[in-house]
């Protein structure tokens, strides 16, 4: 079984939040129409001046992703 890998965005300042949020409808929009699974998005608010949207993503689809999407950041999924 591969490893799942969470793809991070970062956004800052103090329309952070609903830029995380927003950029999380792309995020789905990426899956379905690239036909991807597992069909993981998010998005957090770490303060009011700092936000994350996310989407997770199986490790042998990460370079795809992360080249076309280019992500601020990922880590292991757990």
């Amino acid at each position: 079984m591969s490893r799942l890998i969470k793809l991070i965005w970062d956004f800052r300042g103090p329309s952070s939040a609903k830029t995380a949020e927003h950029h999380e409808i792309h995020l789905k929009e990426y899956i379905i129409t690239e036909k991807l699974s597992p069909n993981i998005t998010g998005f957090k608010i770490v303060n009011e001046m700092y936000a994350i949207a996310f989407m997770v993503v199986n490790e042998e689809n990460m370079i795809q992703v992360r080249d076309s999407l280019k992500p601020h950041r990922g880590e292991v999924f757990e």
